[in-house]
């Protein structure tokens, strides 16, 4: 098989399996590194939530009126990580329907 950057040729492909074409060699290629991709991603989900300020207390959860700590504005670097996390969440959830897809 002759590869040309990342270009396969697709005629010396199908002299080496006649039922593989550049379309199936792409979802082998997929499924090969998606599960690292899933792993990285995973990680810094987490990272990204546990970096986030709670600002709730745990009287919260049993009942006590705190609300000013409930509800504020996020700024700076904060706001930004809120984002970063959504849009990680997003793209492990959309890594793992993908997965799904394929196998």
């Amino acid at each position: 098989m002759r590869v040309v950057g990342s270009i396969v040729n697709n005629s010396s492909l199908r002299k080496l399996h006649p039922k593989i074409d550049c379309d199936t060699l792409w979802v082998m290629t997929i499924a090969g590194v998606l599960p690292y991709i899933q792993i990285v991603l995973s990680v810094l989900l987490i990272g990204a939530v546990l970096l986030q300020q709670t600002g709730a207390s745990l009287g919260g959860a049993f009942g006590g009126d705190n609300f000013s700590a409930a509800y504020h504005t996020r700024r700076g670097a904060e706001k930004y990580l809120f984002y970063a996390t959504i849009v990680i969440g997003i793209l492990f959830a959309g890594s793992a329907l993908l997965a799904l897809i394929i196998t």
